[in-house]
C-alpha cells in the first residue's frame, strides 16, 4: 500500500486539521472530529437552522468541505468508510444548534442510521428540535431492494446544497425538512467503478477486478457493485447508468433537471469531462431539460477509480435553492450551461505555394515510397510505443500512425513534383502528429522543399534536400548528436548518404550506408545520458534503452530502402 499518510489510525485527525487549516471559515470542534463553521453565533437564540451531515471519512471533499454559510453547519467525521459514533453527532448538534432546531441529513447506511438517529433523540431530550432526512438515491438497488432501503450516495451533496440554502433563508425546521425530505424523494444516482480502492487500515484492496473487468452499481465504501460486467467505452457506461435513473425516476422529455457528475476519487478531470459531455448529449436527445450542470469529484470512496451520475428534477423554487451563495469550500458554483457554440477558426495567410504544372517523371513511384513509409510506421506502432514509454510519455507509435493515415490522405494533386509533395507532406504531419515530433518532422519536409523548389532533383539534389531538413531540425531543436534525440540517426544517416555518393556509390548502395549509419546512430543512444527532450529528465534512468525518436527514423529510412534504386 503506497498512501501519502504518517500512520493509518490517524489519518482522519490529521485530514481534518489540515482541512481547517486551509479553510478560513472553518473550525475543529475540540476533542471530536467536528468541522463547523467559525462564524456560528455565540448566543444560541440568534442561530438559523442547523443542518448537520457526516460519516464515514474517505469520501472527501464530503462532508466537511460543504461546511459554510449556505450550505452545512457541522459535518461529523467518523474514521475511514466507518458511521461516527452518537456522541460525536450530539456534540456537532449541541455546537451549532438553537432554539430553531436541527436537521440531520443522513445516507442510508444502518450505522449511519442508527447513530444520527440515537444522536437525535439525545438532542429531543434535552430540548433541542431535531429532524433527520435519509437519502436512498442509489436506483443501481432498484431490483434488489424496496426504495426506502436503497443506499445513500452522491446525490446527497444536492440534499445538503438545497437543505443549507433553505436554513440560511430564515426557514422553520419543518420547512427546511420538507425541503430536504422532497429533493430526496427526486434524486437518483448510479455509479460505475474500474477498479477497487484501499482502507488504509486494511492495507489492501477491498475487491479484486479482472484487467477487462468492472463493477456497475457501485457503493461508497469499496464495496462490490451490483453486477460484474466486461469493460466497455465511456459511452456505452453513461447510457447504462442514465436509462436506469431515467426510468425509476419516470423523467423523460420536457421534465427538468440538475445533473451531477461525480468522480470516485481515482478519474482525472478528462475522463469526467468526457462522461458529462455524453450524460449531457443523451438528455438533450431525450427531450430532458437539463438546467444546472457540475462536473468533479464531490463524494468520493478514497482513490477508486469511476464516476457516478445523479439527476435531481427540478422547479424554479428548488433552482433558487440550487442557485443560492454558500462560502462552502468544495461547492463549485452555479452550475449554469453556456449555449453550445463553436468559433470559427481565423483562416491562415496565404502562403507561397509550389507551382503544380503537370507530374514530374517519377512521381508516382514517389508516392508509392511515401505510402510504403506509411505502411512501415503502423507496424512498428507497438514497438515504438514500448520505446517511448521507458524514457518518454508513451505517445511516440499513436502518432507516427496519425502521421501516417495523413499521408495516405493527401490528395493526388500533392503528388505533381517533389517539392509540391514535400509541402503537402509537411502541413499533414504538422495537423497529425502530436508532441514535439510533428513540428520536427514538418520543419524538416518544408525546408527540404524549398531545397528542391523548381528542379527535378537527381541523387546528389535529394542528399543535398535530406542535409537540409536535418540542419532544420537540429536548429528547431537546438540537438546536436550525442544528445541522444532524432537527430542522432539523422545526422549520420545524411553524411553517410552524401559521403557514398560523392565517392561514385549508386543510389542504391549509397542509401543502404545511409540506413546503416542510422541504425548504428540509433543503436548508440541507448548508452548516451539524454541531455535534451522528456528524456532529459529521467538522466542516467533512461540509460540502456534506444531514443524512440532515433528508432522512427530507422524504420522509415529502412522502408526507402526498396524504391531506391
Amino acid at each position: 500500500m503506497k498512501k501519502l499518510v504518517n500512520a493509518p489510525r490517524a489519518v482522519v485527525g490529521e485530514m481534518l486539521e489540515g482541512l481547517v487549516a486551509l479553510s478560513p471559515g472553518l473550525a475543529l470542534l475540540e476533542g471530536e472530529s467536528v468541522v463547523v463553521r467559525a462564524d456560528i453565533p455565540a448566543e444560541p437564540q440568534r442561530r438559523e437552522v442547523a443542518v448537520i451531515s457526516g460519516g464515514g471519512s474517505g469520501h472527501e471533499p464530503a462532508h466537511a468541505g460543504y461546511v459554510g454559510t449556505g450550505m452545512l453547519h457541522a459535518a461529523v467525521a467518523g474514521d475511514v468508510f466507518t458511521s461516527p459514533s452518537t456522541d460525536a453527532v450530539l456534540a456537532a448538534i449541541r455546537a451549532v444548534s438553537g432554539p430553531a432546531g436541527a436537521l440531520l441529513v443522513v445516507k442510508n447506511y444502518t450505522g449511519d442510521r442508527l447513530n444520527f438517529g440515537l444522536a437525535a433523540e439525545l438532542a429531543r431530550a434535552e430540548g433541542i428540535p431535531t429532524e433527520v432526512v435519509v437519502v436512498a438515491d442509489d436506483v443501481a438497488l432498484r431490483d434488489t431492494v424496496e426504495p426506502s432501503r436503497r443506499r445513500g450516495i452522491a446525490g446527497t451533496v444536492l440534499v445538503h446544497k438545497v437543505a443549507g440554502a433553505a436554513a440560511a433563508s430564515g426557514a422553520s425546521l419543518e420547512e427546511v425538512a420538507r425541503e430536504a425530505e422532497a429533493t430526496a424523494a427526486e434524486l437518483g444516482t448510479m455509479g460505475v467503478a474500474l477498479g477497487p480502492c484501499t482502507v488504509p487500515a486494511a492495507g489492501r484492496p477491498g475487491f479484486s477486478l479482472g484487467e477487462e473487468e468492472i463493477e456497475l452499481g457501485l457503493g461508497i465504501h469499496g464495496e462490490q457493485g451490483v453486477r460484474r460486467v466486461p469493460m466497455q467505452p465511456a459511452n456505452a457506461l453513461v447510457d447504462t447508468l442514465l436509462a436506469t435513473i431515467l426510468e425509476d425516476r419516470e423523467i423523460g422529455s420536457g421534465d427538468r433537471v440538475a445533473l451531477l457528475v461525480n468522480g470516485l476519487g481515482g478519474t482525472p478531470p478528462m475522463e469526467l469531462a468526457i462522461v458529462a459531455n455524453r450524460a449531457l448529449t443523451v438528455l438533450r436527445e431525450r427531450g430532458v431539460l437539463v438546467e444546472r450542470t457540475w462536473c468533479g469529484s464531490f463524494l468520493t470512496a478514497l482513490e477508486m477509480p469511476g464516476c457516478s451520475l445523479s439527476l435531481l428534477r427540478v422547479d424554479d423554487a428548488r433552482l433558487r435553492w440550487l442557485d443560492a451563495a454558500t462560502a462552502a469550500p468544495a461547492w463549485p458554483g452555479n452550475g449554469k450551461l453556456a449555449p453550445a457554440r463553436r468559433v470559427r477558426p481565423t483562416p491562415p495567410a496565404p502562403s507561397v505555394s509550389v507551382a503544380a504544372g503537370g507530374a514530374h517523371p517519377g512521381m508516382e513511384r514517389f508516392k508509392q515510397a511515401v505510402l510504403t513509409v506509411a505502411d512501415a510506421l503502423d507496424a512498428a506502432e507497438a514497438r515504438l510505443t514500448e520505446l517511448d514509454s521507458a524514457a518518454g510519455d508513451g505517445d511516440l507509435g499513436i502518432s507516427m500512425v496519425r502521421g501516417a493515415a495523413a499521408l495516405r490522405a493527401l490528395p493526388e494533386s500533392s503528388w505533381t513534383n517533389p517539392a509540391r509533395a514535400l509541402t503537402a507532406m509537411g502541413e499533414a504531419v504538422r495537423r497529425s502528429i502530436g508532441g514535439s515530433s510533428g513540428p520536427f518532422y514538418a520543419t524538416a519536409l518544408l525546408r527540404a522543399a524549398r531545397r528542391l523548389a523548381d528542379v527535378a532533383p537527381d541523387a546528389t539534389g535529394w542528399a543535398e534536400a535530406f542535409h537540409a531538413g536535418v540542419e532544420a531540425v537540429a536548429e528547431l531543436g537546438g540537438a546536436r548528436p550525442g544528445d541522444r534525440t532524432m537527430l542522432d540517426a539523422l545526422r549520420p544517416a545524411a553524411d553517410a548518404f552524401s559521403q557514398a555518393l560523392n565517392a561514385g556509390k549508386s543510389p542504391a548502395e549509397a542509401w543502404n550506408a545511409c540506413v546503416l549509419a542510422a541504425e548504428r546512430g540509433a543503436e548508440a543512444t541507448a548508452g548516451m545520458k539524454p541531455r535534451l527532450g522528456r528524456a532529459s529528465y529521467l538522466g542516467e534512468r533512461a540509460v540502456g534503452v534506444p531514443d524512440a525518436g532515433a528508432a522512427a527514423v530507422v524504420v522509415w529510412l529502412k522502408a526507402l530502402s526498396s524504391c531506391i534504386g
